[in-house]
C-alpha cells in the first residue's frame, strides 16, 4: 500500500522555483512570439519548381517516363525547357535530350509524358538536370531557374541536377 510522505519545505521550495522559472520561460516564448514580424505561410519564391520522376513503364516503343511539375509559386512560365541526360544502369551516358515543361502554370501541379523509344525501362539508371535550357515568364527571360529547381525520384532511376 503507497503512502504519502510530508513534502520538506526544501523539496517545495524547489518545485515552486523550477515552476515559476517554466512559467517565465512560457511567458517570454510568447510574448517574442507576439513580436515577431509575421511570417507567410511559405515562401513561394524561394521554393521553386520541382520536378518529380514519378513512374517509368514499358512502352510498345521503348520506355515512358512520367513527371509531376509542382509550381507553389505565384510565377506563370511560357518556357521551361531541361537539358536531360539518361544514364544506364551502368553508369555509360546513354541519350541527352531536351525536355519541354511548358506551359508551368501559377500554383499547379501538372503531368506530362515522354517517350524513350528503343530503351527498355531497366536499363534506365538515372536523370541528370544539366542545364535549363529554357526559362521564361510572360515578362520575359527568368533568372536563377536551375538554382532553385527541385528534383526527386519515385521510382528506382535516381534524378539529380
Amino acid at each position: 500500500m503507497n503512502r504519502l510522505r510530508p513534502v520538506s519545505d526544501m523539496t517545495f521550495k524547489s518545485i515552486l522555483i523550477g515552476a515559476a522559472l517554466a512559467a517565465s520561460c512560457i511567458a517570454c516564448t510568447l510574448a517574442n512570439a507576439e513580436d515577431a514580424p509575421a511570417q507567410p505561410a511559405s515562401d513561394n519564391a524561394a521554393s521553386g519548381i520541382t520536378v518529380e520522376l514519378n513512374k517509368l513503364e514499358k512502352s510498345d516503343k521503348g520506355c515512358r517516363a512520367y513527371v509531376v511539375i509542382t509550381n507553389p509559386t505565384e510565377t506563370a512560365y511560357d518556357a521551361y525547357k531541361l537539358d536531360l541526360v539518361m544514364f544506364q544502369t551502368d553508369g555509360i551516358i546513354g541519350r541527352r535530350f531536351a525536355l519541354d515543361l511548358a506551359p508551368v502554370r501559377p500554383n499547379k501541379s501538372t503531368v506530362k509524358l515522354f517517350d524513350l523509344d528503343g530503351t527498355t525501362c531497366e536499363n534506365i539508371g538515372k536523370f541528370l538536370v544539366n542545364d535549363v535550357m529554357e526559362c521564361r515568364t510572360s515578362t520575359g527571360p527568368a533568372e536563377g531557374c536551375l538554382a532553385s529547381l527541385k528534383v526527386k525520384s519515385l521510382t528506382k532511376s535516381e534524378i539529380s541536377k
